[in-house]
């Protein structure tokens, strides 16, 4: 299925979702390609944002578009690989039985899924600005994140993958 209609699905189902991607075998390279494509998608949305911002206080655009693509690209998937592997010690210690490759796959899934919202947060933030509309996009997408991101974690430690 490709990730798209996955992605969908999630939205459904976090866990059945999980599931099947967790029945596919491990597979880092498809983890870490979730991972780059979901940072990818949160520069895409930063980008309203910043041009906003550059327009508003007369910074340079590429500047602040550059100092994202670093941040999103480069240092956010190590953060993110050491989150993964942090909730991974912490279940480990716990007793449950998900794997390093799921409690990842969880993380970054649920990053790559929510990415929809996120877009429409970077849209809000660029047309509409600060205000009422931005806090609710953004708790939206937090919410959505922690669900898929729950959800996803529950059906790795179950299938103990």
């Amino acid at each position: 299925m490709a990730a798209t209609r996955d992605i969908v699905a999630t939205y459904r189902g976090p866990g059945k979702v999980m599931r099947r991607l967790l029945g596919e075998g491990v597979r880092e390279d498809r983890a870490l390609i979730y991972l780059m494509i979901g940072c990818l998608m949160v520069f895409v949305a930063q980008t309203p944002r910043l041009a906003r911002e550059a327009f508003e206080t007369g910074e340079n655009l590429q500047m602040l578009m550059g100092a994202s693509l670093m941040a999103w690209l480069f240092i956010a998937p190590l953060l993110l690989y050491g989150l993964g592997g942090l909730t991974y010690l912490v279940a480990r210690a716990l007793r449950s039985k998900i794997t390093g490759y799921g409690a990842r796959l969880a993380l970054f899934w649920a990053l790559l899924a929510s990415c929809p919202v996120m877009l429409l947060w970077g849209l809000t933030a660029g047309f509409v600005g600060q205000g009422i509309q931005l806090t609710v996009v953004g708790f939206i997408w937090f919410i959505l994140f922690m669900w898929f991101w729950t959800g996803g974690f529950r059906a790795a430690a179950a299938e103990g993958v």
